[in-house]
């Protein structure tokens, strides 16, 4: 029997490999009801790596059995395990078209919650301009994991497209649920180190735009970047965010709007230790 927690073993993957053979035998002719049945023995458990090695052993099936159906149907089974397998499929059989992939993120998002976020942070790696379609609609929606869950993995593309990250960030500014504001924090740091010019610029919008709430979270967020590069490991790579953020603190304090004066003071005590 294969564990119910941890990483598999050499003895782990021989027992799944030879149930996976008998599944493709069964597809192969014709029995989806058994290739279905045990497919579901296999999914419904709590170990992660059990599903996603499953999931990743059914995509390689080159035979024409209902496969895709039956995990498809699966992708709306009553148990977790079962769901979560069927997801993991459908990324590793799709890996050359992503946009499935995106739609199938799309229904299990909400369901399927650990094994979605682990697949969304790699489409922003693999295929960023489909997740750039698709993750504004679920910005917008009424769920709040589903907003959050449309910011994992952004930084990903902090350096290469920083203004697509930071002008969809700037949307979300005010959500009020408080996970979507910890991924809000988190991809402005990300953001914030590989591109200090573009991130300043846009925090001087959002200070001026935003009430009391949204300038206390900008605050802490960027003493969070520049607690970042006080670390004894970052010092060596401080040099050009330390040079980008006087600047900008000096330009803020001599700007004629008295707001932006003092966001420039606020921000040289900020950065005086750097």
């Amino acid at each position: 029997m294969i564990k119910a927690m941890g990483r598999l073993n050499l003895d782990d993957y021989k027992i799944m490999d030879a149930h996976v053979e008998k599944i493709f035998k069964n597809l192969d002719k014709g029995n989806n009801g058994i290739a279905e049945r045990l497919i579901h023995e296999l999914a419904n458990t709590p170990n992660y790596f059990v599903r996603e090695e499953l999931g990743k052993r059914l995509a390689a099936y080159e035979g024409k059995g209902k496969l895709e159906r039956i995990c498809g149907d699966m992708l709306s089974h009553n148990l977790y395990g079962i769901r979560a397998t069927a997801l993991f499929y459908f990324y590793y059989r799709h890996q050359e078209d992503p946009e499935v992939i995106a739609e199938t993120l799309d229904r299990t998002c909400e369901t399927v919650p650990w094994e979605s976020e682990t697949i969304c942070f790699e489409m922003w790696k693999k295929a960023p301009e489909v997740m750039k379609k698709y993750m504004p609609a679920w910005s917008e929606s009424p769920n709040p994991k589903k907003r959050e869950m449309s910011l994992h993995g952004m930084e990903n593309i902090a350096s290469r497209s920083p203004q697509y990250a930071l002008a969809f960030v700037g949307r979300l500014l005010d959500d009020p649920d408080e996970e979507v504001q910890k991924k809000i924090s988190h991809i402005l740091v990300q953001v914030g180190r590989m591109r200090p010019q573009h991130t300043y610029a846009n925090l001087r919008t959002w200070f001026l735009e935003g009430d009391e709430n949204r300038a206390k979270t900008l605050w802490a967020t960027l003493k969070k970047l520049t607690s970042l590069f006080s670390q004894k490991n970052m010092r060596d790579k401080a040099r050009e965010f330390t040079s980008v953020s006087q600047r900008v603190a000096q330009n803020w304090k001599s700007d004629p709007d008295p707001a932006v004066a003092q966001l420039g003071h606020k921000l040289s005590k900020l950065i005086k230790d750097l």
